[in-house]
Order: C-alpha cells, then sequence, then structure tokens
C-alpha cells in the first residue's frame, strides 16, 4: 500500500517535494513489534530516522522560519498511513518544542538543536487527571521563592513522559484566576523532584504515563515568556498541532480504505466478489466521501493559517473535530467489512481501529472543539 498527496490546488511546488519524501520513508520499527518495555528505545530509533530525513525541521522551526503548515500536515498524514508510533515522535517533538519556539529566551532555544536532529526528545506537561480538556482547571502550583519557583502537582497522560529528556510544564503561578493565572516552564528531567512515572496501558502503544513534581525547584530563567501567559502559549500550540490531528487520523482512514477496497475486491461472499454487492459499495463510496470531506477541512485550515498568518481557530477546531470524527467512521466502517478480522488482534484493521480512537480525545475532545467553533460563529468570526 502508498499513500500519495491529495491533488488539491492548497498545495505548492514544495509540498509536492515533500510528499515524495514522506512517500519514500519508512520507520525503522515495526509499530506491532513494538512492547511497553521497548517503547523508549523504539522512539528513540524513530526520532533519529526522522531527523536524518528532515522531517523533525518541519515542526521545529530554525531561528526566523514559521512552521508550514500544510507540510506538517502532509507529513503527519504520510508518515501516519504507515507508522501510528512515528507519527507520534513526529507530533511530540513538535508539541514539547512549541512554547519555546514561540516564547523562549536564548538558553531555551538553545535546545531545539536537539528536539529538530532527534538527540533530545521533548514532552509537553499539561493534562492533569483532573483537568483534561478544562485546561483553565489546571491544579499544578508554581510558587515564587526568591530566584526560583517551586513546582508541586500531578500531571497525566503526558506523552513521551517515561522517558524524555525535556519538558515543558504548565503551571499555576496565581496572577489571575482561570487561564490567566497559567504560566509555562522549561524543565530538564533529571530536575530533582521531578518523578516520571511508568507508561500508561493504552489501548494502543503510545509512550504516555504520569509526572509528579515534589517540591521542585527550577530557577526563574526556566519561565518560557511571560507569567500568566502560559494558556496563550499552549494555545498556540494547540492551533498548529490540532489541524495535524486530523491529517494523522486521515491518514489512517486512508490506509484503512486501501486495504478494505483490495479485500472486497478479493473476497468472495454469497456466491460473488463483495464489490459487487449494493451494501459494501454504499459503504465503500461512505468511507471515500468522509475520508475526503475530512481532508478538505484538515487542508482548508492549514491552508488559512499559512495564508493569513492568523490564529484561524474556528478552521483549526473543524479540521481536527471533522478529520477525527470522519476518520473514525471511516475506520469502524472497515472493520465492519472485514468481520471477524477486523476484531482479529493483529490485523491491519484492528490496529487502525485502536489507533485512530484516541484523536477524537487528545488536545482538545471533539466536543470542546464544538464549543470552540459555535463561540466563534456567535461572536461574528467569518
Amino acid at each position: 500500500m502508498d499513500w500519495t498527496l491529495w491533488q488539491w490546488p492548497f498545495f505548492e511546488p514544495r509540498h509536492h517535494e515533500i510528499a515524495e519524501r514522506v512517500a519514500a520513508w519508512r520507520s525503522p520499527v515495526h509499530d506491532h513489534e513494538v512492547t511497553e518495555a521497548s517503547l523508549p528505545e523504539a522512539c528513540r530509533e524513530v526520532a533519529a530516522s526522522l531527523a536524518q530525513a528532515g522531517f523533525l525541521d518541519l515542526v521545529v522551526p530554525r531561528e526566523g522560519e514559521a512552521i508550514d503548515l500544510r507540510a506538517v500536515c502532509l507529513a503527519r498524514e504520510g508518515i501516519g498511513y504507515h507508522s501510528a508510533l512515528a507519527d507520534c515522535v513526529l507530533a511530540m517533538q513538535g508539541i514539547g518544542a512549541g512554547a519555546i519556539v514561540q516564547a523562549g529566551n536564548a538558553a531555551q532555544k538553545a535546545l531545539l538543536d536537539g528536539f529538530r536532529d532527534g538527540s533530545k526528545i521533548a514532552a509537553f506537561a499539561l493534562t492533569e487527571p483532573r483537568s483534561g480538556s478544562d485546561v483553565a482547571g489546571l491544579e499544578t502550583t508554581a510558587a515564587r521563592d526568591g530566584d526560583d519557583y517551586v513546582l508541586n502537582g500531578e500531571k497525566a497522560y503526558i506523552s513521551n513522559a517515561p522517558f524524555a529528556d525535556h519538558y515543558v510544564v504548565l503551571a499555576r503561578t496565581g496572577e489571575a484566576p482561570g487561564a490567566r493565572g497559567l504560566s509555562a516552564f522549561s524543565v530538564p528531567a533529571d530536575t530533582p523532584g521531578l518523578i516520571a512515572g511508568e507508561a500508561t496501558a493504552l489501548i494502543a502503544a503510545h509512550p504516555a504515563g504520569p509526572l509528579r513534581f515534589d517540591n521542585c525547584r527550577i530557577p526563574a530563567s526556566a519561565l518560557i515568556g511571560e507569567a500568566g501567559r502560559g494558556f496563550h502559549l499552549a494555545m498556540g500550540v494547540f492551533d498548529t498541532f490540532r489541524t495535524s490531528v486530523g491529517a494523522f487520523s486521515i491518514g489512517l482512514a486512508r490506509r484503512a480504505f486501501d486495504e478494505t477496497v483490495a479485500r472486497v475486491r478479493e473476497r468472495g461472499l454469497f456466491g460473488a466478489p463483495m464489490a459487487e454487492l449494493a451494501g459494501v459499495q454504499d459503504q465503500i463510496a461512505a468511507m471515500n466521501v468522509e475520508i475526503e470531506l475530512g481532508a478538505l477541512a484538515v487542508y482548508r485550515a492549514a491552508w488559512a493559517k499559512d495564508t493569513t498568518g492568523g490564529r484561524c481557530t474556528r478552521e483549526v477546531s473543524m479540521a481536527k473535530l471533522v478529520g477525527t470524527e470522519n476518520a473514525g467512521r471511516a475506520v469502524d466502517r472497515a472493520v465492519q467489512l472485514w468481520g471477524g478480522l477486523g476484531v482479529t488482534r493483529g490485523s491491519i484493521i484492528e490496529q487502525l481501529y485502536r489507533e485512530v480512537r484516541a484523536a477524537r480525545i487528545y488536545e482538545g475532545a471533539s466536543e470542546v472543539q464544538q464549543l470552540v467553533i459555535g463561540r466563534a460563529v456567535l461572536k461574528g468570526a467569518p
């Protein structure tokens, strides 16, 4: 099965060149062979390969460069088509670096070379046991103590938490209530008082786990940007990477679609090829429509953000919502057409079904995206 870039007017010649490189790249590890114990080594191996191919440059831009969101989306779609784990590594290097790219000081920005060349693994510590999509409900604190801040609290479901080299941590500094009282900090993994837990067992192989901060003392220079601006930095990261979550999901759905079309063409049912049955044709048509409409929402948002330079929050939320929801429905249809094999552990469709489900939850659940879209419309956003 081969992935190709959509022949749509959103793309420029450079995107087609990147797409050719993405289509030719293969992960050095096989997702279905990766165990919880081998995740750290596997992720580092993948990061090194992505860096060598030049793909980490797409998510960790150099000084003076802006992220090309269409390039990020097509890379995540094409890489995700073959490897969800490789996509995770690609995305998390960018998400873990995002706040530093936006507002880091010189010392913090020196870390970006390691993220870009794959020698250092980044993580973004936002989610907590009692606050997922409700970022304003975050409880981890960063109390000022002379020339330091002291972190206390817990994080949950943090990608790369068990083995990251560096964390961007969102904590409450108290300048104002709610989201306006949050700040972002740059925290090396070997900082005393930072305790990384074991990987959380999820339905698909993903290097996520908890963090605990127990009187974790960091210098005031670890503050990224200004105090009280952490929520703004986090939303800036999400306004970039939420769109690409939709692209990743479309990559999974396209793989499911290609595998399913090949299967119904070769498998017989009731004395005829499955492909000749009207019910099967209906499902294939529905998958095709869902995937293409999802992709259109994704690349419309990426094009808008690239060309206007604005936050495009409504378009970004639409891309995340439509891309992930449509992909989920398409993969579910694939499971149904595959029958027993679709739910047999280890089959490609079963793997895709487990991988695609979480995308509707992380980086803002579908319900949150609907709220964002509704509010933007009622405020008069174009």
